[in-house]
């Protein structure tokens, strides 16, 4: 949970810059990826990372202007990754413009629940790092390079100079 405004930022700041990292490798036709019959596409999965943003945070008070959370699911990559830029930033303005510390504080209705909002943003992350580590495995089946985010992808390591790792 998190009890500093500031916290938030550092973490918010490091972890939409990895999303949005992941967003820019999708392309048009990898959107429809699935990983079995019954299951959400490729596609869908960003677009929910982009929608809970504009989904939990009225929660708590916060607008989100820049994205409906009930927005069906773009068919364009561009869209996804542009939403997503713009929620997000959406997201850190709100939090810097109007919440304190003491504001982590506040108890919000949530799903049945009562949450602090330092609890609602920690939840926010955290739901966001699980669903892009879902993008990734789909991001494989469907041809893509998976950038690093928390350091190095497989592809990724001739260019620090070091060999690839064993599969």
């Amino acid at each position: 949970m998190f009890t500093a405004v500031a916290d938030f930022e550092k973490t918010w700041a490091q972890e939409s810059q990895g999303t949005q990292k992941v967003l820019n490798a999708l392309t048009d036709g990898s959107l429809s990826q699935k990983v079995a019959d019954e299951h959400r596409t490729l596609g869908r999965v960003a677009w929910h990372i982009v929608t809970s943003i504009a989904e939990m945070m009225p929660h708590t008070g916060l607008k989100m202007e820049s994205v409906k959370a009930d927005a069906p699911v773009p068919k364009s990559a561009g869209e996804i990754r542009s939403a997503y830029e713009a929620v997000s930033d959406e997201l850190a303005r709100q939090v810097k413009a109007n919440w304190h510390d003491d504001t982590l504080q506040v108890e919000d209705e949530f799903y049945g629940e009562t949450w602090k909002r330092g609890l609602t943003l920690d939840i926010l992350v955290r739901h966001e790092v699980h669903h892009r580590g879902q993008m990734t495995v789909l991001m494989r089946q469907a041809g893509l390079k998976v950038p690093g985010v928390y350091g190095p992808a497989k592809e990724e390591w001739t260019s620090y100079g070091a060999p690839e790792p064993e599969v």
